[in-house]
């Protein structure tokens, strides 16, 4: 038994210092691929830059080029070291292990699916601030499996792409001007034509909204103390201006609304007190000991 042991594990070292000189040629097979791999991605990069296609999609071909790159060369390299392998047996050994694939990287293949779709689709790039899944943020990056959105406090978000593709996901920055809206009550003695004068003259002169297009002040509901105004106007939707101006608005109505005397009613609120119930005195004798 020990001789059949040795005799083996003496086949198997022939085998592996036959197979060292594949091996050898393998490897460098591998080097060479990750030297055209590299070539080839600096390449497609320079064309793609010269057809001024959006980040994401040049991102996509870049990937794709040295996968494609990465995976010739991982088969050369196969059929070198196994000589019965070949594109077919490949092929066919997919055709009978495809099921239990899918099933074992089936997260894989649908991010993967997933990051395609959005590189291809036009809407949602990098630079662009969404919403989506309690998430607001900047796309700062965007593979094939995931996607990276920074929180303006900082945070870095690492989504996977099937997420990303399936949820509803509002596109902040994709007109370079969107609507803003606050709303702010007024006394119901306020003459409500003066009030909407003050307002509208408030936000006409802050200088981030935009003038070229109306600024509505639309009365909108009676609230317990108020009448309520409906102020809407448009701003840039990125950068520092998307989140300044509100603020110069808000303080610009608020000085309107003081200097022309119109007051922003407080809610109403109703305290309800307990009544006061007097205490009956205790009977006491003549001699001051209670009854």
């Amino acid at each position: 038994m020990i001789e059949t042991l040795i005799d083996q594990i003496k086949s198997m070292a022939d085998g592996f210092v036959a197979a060292i000189p594949a091996l050898v040629i393998a490897i460098i097979v591998i080097l060479i691929t990750a030297i055209i791999a590299k070539f080839a991605t600096n390449i497609s990069g320079r064309i793609i830059s010269k057809a001024d296609l959006r980040p994401s999609l040049s991102n996509l071909f870049d990937t794709l080029v040295r996968l494609g790159v990465w995976l010739t060369g991982l088969m050369i390299a196969g059929i070198v070291v196994f000589p019965s392998f070949s594109p077919s047996s490949l092929i066919a050994g997919l055709g009978i292990g495809a099921v239990a694939i899918g099933f074992a990287f089936q997260d894989f293949f649908e991010n993967f699916i997933s990051g395609v779709m959005i590189m291809l689709r036009d809407k949602m790039q990098i630079g662009d601030v969404i919403k989506t899944g309690g998430i607001h943020g900047t796309i700062e990056f965007i593979s094939l499996r995931e996607s990276h959105i920074r929180a303006f406090s900082g945070e870095l978000h690492i989504l996977p792409n099937s997420q990303l593709f399936k949820d509803p996901v509002e596109i902040v920055t994709d007109q370079k001007q969107r609507r803003f809206e606050v709303v702010i009550g007024v006394a119901y003695d306020t003459d409500l034509d003066r009030a909407s004068e003050v307002i509208r003259t408030a936000l006409e002169g802050c200088d981030l909204i935009n003038k070229d297009k109306e600024i509505y002040v639309l009365a909108d509901a009676f609230s317990s103390s108020s009448v309520d105004f409906v102020v809407r106007w448009w701003a840039a939707s990125s950068g520092a201006e998307s989140a300044l101006n509100r603020d110069q608005a808000v303080r610009a109505i608020k000085s309107g609304l003081d200097q022309a005397g119109i007051e922003i009613p407080f809610p109403y609120v109703t305290h309800t007190f307990k009544e006061n119930v007097p205490v009956e005195p205790v009977a006491s004798d003549d001699d001051g000991d209670r009854a």
